[in-house]
């Protein structure tokens, strides 16, 4: 469940980060700078908390031979967005004034590591029921454009926060309806687990 209200707190920051791209850019840059650096902060700091909780748990439960109609923990995926959310967090903090230089690099690289995340829960997803096909373009979309960005900064520099600040609320959307379909899988996954075990 911590996991789960790790990755819709990341979600909604990442919906809030991403309206306030689209709204202000470049006027107010350097005081939503540092309020973006505390926001991706927050949501790394939740990621990396909630990953070694669940992981002490995962490992007190099997240290201890518990029987495995017992257990429902399953090891938690390292949370490569949530460190990476992070770092970014400090250097936003700490450095605005280098922000604009390095913005469409360092949220290019977000957008990355975040479908590469949805592209991981997506695969565990899978041991529950099928995922259909259509969850597997949402990733798929929001790794293109971090690439293109990347790959092509001087075509996307008229509007790089712009574009980065709809593909943060697109990701941001698609994380929490991800979160629900999977939330449901996995409950609809325990439940005939359960029935399995009573019969």
């Amino acid at each position: 469940m911590k996991i789960f209200q790790s990755s819709i707190i990341r979600a909604i920051i990442a919906i809030i980060i991403g309206f306030l791209l689209i709204r202000y850019r470049e006027e107010t840059m350097r005081w939503m700078t540092i309020t973006i650096g505390g926001l991706f902060l927050i949501s790394g700091l939740f990621s990396c908390i909630f990953y070694y909780i669940e992981k002490n748990k995962y490992d007190k439960a099997a240290s201890q031979n518990v029987s495995e109609k017992n257990v429902s923990l399953r090891k938690p995926i390292f949370p490569i967005v949530g460190v990476g959310s992070a770092v970014l967090g400090i250097i936003l903090a700490m450095m605005p004034g280098d922000f604009i230089k390095w913005v469409v690099y360092i949220l290019a690289a977000i957008l990355i590591l975040a479908s590469i995340n949805q592209f991981m829960n997506l695969a565990r997803a899978k041991m529950y029921a099928h995922v259909p096909i259509l969850y597997w373009c949402f990733p798929i979309i929001t790794l293109g454009i971090g690439i293109l960005v990347i790959a092509k900064p001087i075509e996307a520099a008229t509007f790089p926060l712009k574009i980065i600040g709809w593909c943060l609320i697109f990701y941001g959307v698609v994380e929490l309806l991800n979160v629900i379909k999977i939330y449901q899988m996995k409950q609809a996954y325990d439940k005939i687990e359960e029935n399995k075990i009573v019969t």
